[in-house]
């Protein structure tokens, strides 16, 4: 039984267990009483075919481990979507930050943004939520330094946005192997 938080920000690498420990918080948020909803917004975008199959996966997967978890998507707004979407009885798991910055910063149409602004507006908007938000992102700066500028450019930002929202947030997980270790606890 995990004890959920006002807002939890879970990190890991990849197939780390970032997105399985956000959807058993959704599921025992959901078990908990049949007013309670959970609310997933999910970043990524299906830009090749490789992206297409892991997402439909991701769906498929998450409909039978949280069966009562809405999904919306939205690639760049996420601050809006977030406090639309927050309510007192509504969980909303945010998966995942890593490719939300990528979309701002990498985006595979238009022009680059600026993540500094959005990244305020995301941490104000977990701040002001009215339930619980559970966060995934991924860890990548424990690994060699990259070798081409555009590559170095990102990791320091997401480096940048992971240290603003768990500086925001009540709990922080670092998922390693499928298991949690807690960084930081509310108090």
């Amino acid at each position: 039984m995990v004890d959920i938080a006002r807002s939890e920000f879970i990190l890991g690498g990849q197939k780390s267990g970032k997105s399985r420990r956000a959807e058993l918080i959704a599921r025992q948020w959901l078990d908990a009483t049949v007013a309670h909803r959970a609310v997933l917004i999910a970043t990524g975008q299906a830009w090749d075919d490789e992206m297409r199959d892991r997402i439909a996966r991701h769906q498929r997967d998450r409909a039978v481990r949280v069966p009562g978890m809405v999904t919306v998507e939205e690639p760049l707004a996420l601050a809006e979507v977030l406090k639309r979407h927050s309510a007192p009885h509504t969980l909303v798991v945010v998966d995942c930050l890593t490719l939300w910055l990528t979309n701002l910063l990498m985006p595979a149409q238009g022009e680059p943004q600026d993540a500094e602004e959005p990244t305020r507006e995301l941490c104000r908007a977990i701040e002001q939520a009215q339930g619980p938000v559970v966060l995934v992102g991924n860890e990548i700066g424990l690994g060699v330094i990259p070798m081409g500028r555009e590559v170095r450019a990102f990791v320091d930002a997401l480096g940048g946005l992971n240290q603003a929202v768990a500086g925001t947030c009540a709990r922080v997980t670092l998922m390693a192997a499928g298991l949690p270790l807690n960084l930081k606890e509310p108090g």
